[in-house]
């Protein structure tokens, strides 16, 4: 199997309703993949069945080669996924910083022994982390916030700092959910670079649920197109801009905007 994330006729369904149908999608290592729809249409379904947050009523998943369907979210992560979602997850209480350091749980060394006793392994193991989540700070461009409380940032900024702590334990690939969202145009094209940085430098495969369609169409390599829980496009950007079911079903007007 050469794709790093395979959906095999996935279906869940919510009180008797389908929100997804027999879907299935392919991502190739290094791949960019769009997945757009209209609303209600299963797209962040889809998402949680791969990360582990929905179970789905049938069919497989695949990362890397191997089975996770039915595995919790804390294992599948450990695996080699990571996942933004829609609304803000960072800490009100905690800095950029102390937010970015919890997400290397899976990455932490220390027992309970060392944590509780502030040992000097304990002491390694935290400078350790810490320069973990300062790199990815860095990456983003973002260090000079990282002793700023994580609601004094502006949602779009909070965006970012949720994709940096996307990739701080070296995931295979990150789903990102609406990253786009609260973002003025100047920070879109700033993260379509970011995205294609993320690919290029870091070699991480990304399936992005995406509204704002010049960035969508402009960074995915294939967009996977959604309506009522079943796939109706999957396919290049050209090639799904000008599908009739798709205009028809979401993109209308904007296809050739």
């Amino acid at each position: 199997m050469s794709a790093i994330l395979s959906v095999q006729d996935v279906s869940v369904s919510f009180g008797g309703v389908d929100a997804l149908a027999d879907v299935s999608i392919d991502v190739e290592p290094g791949e960019i993949v769009g997945i757009i729809g209209p609303n209600g249409a299963g797209k962040t379904t889809l998402l949680n069945v791969i990360c582990g947050m929905a179970q789905p009523n049938k069919g497989a998943i695949w990362l890397n080669g191997t089975l996770i369907t039915g595995r919790k979210p804390s294992a599948v992560a450990g695996m080699g996924l990571g996942r933004t979602f829609q609304s803000s997850q960072l800490f009100p209480g905690m800095t950029v910083l102390e937010n970015m350091m919890t997400g290397l749980h899976l990455a932490s060394h220390a027992g309970l022994f060392q944590s509780a006793f502030r040992t000097s392994a304990m002491r390694r193991e935290e400078a350790r982390l810490r320069a973990k989540a300062e790199a990815a700070l860095d990456f983003v461009g973002f260090r000079h916030f990282a002793d700023r409380p994580g609601n004094a940032l502006s949602f779009g900024q909070q965006r970012i700092v949720e994709i940096a702590r996307a990739l701080i334990n070296e995931p295979k690939v990150v789903l990102l959910d609406e990253p786009a969202v609260g973002l003025s145009i100047n920070r879109v094209a700033e993260l379509d670079e970011l995205l294609r940085r993320i690919r290029k430098e870091k070699g991480i495969t990304l399936v992005m649920i995406e509204h704002v369609i010049r960035l969508v169409m402009a960074v995915s390599d294939r967009i996977v197109v959604l309506n009522s829980g079943r796939k109706i496009a999957d396919g290049n950007p050209v090639s799904v801009r000008d599908d009739p079911l798709v205009i028809e079903a979401y993109l209308g007007a904007q296809a050739h905007a």
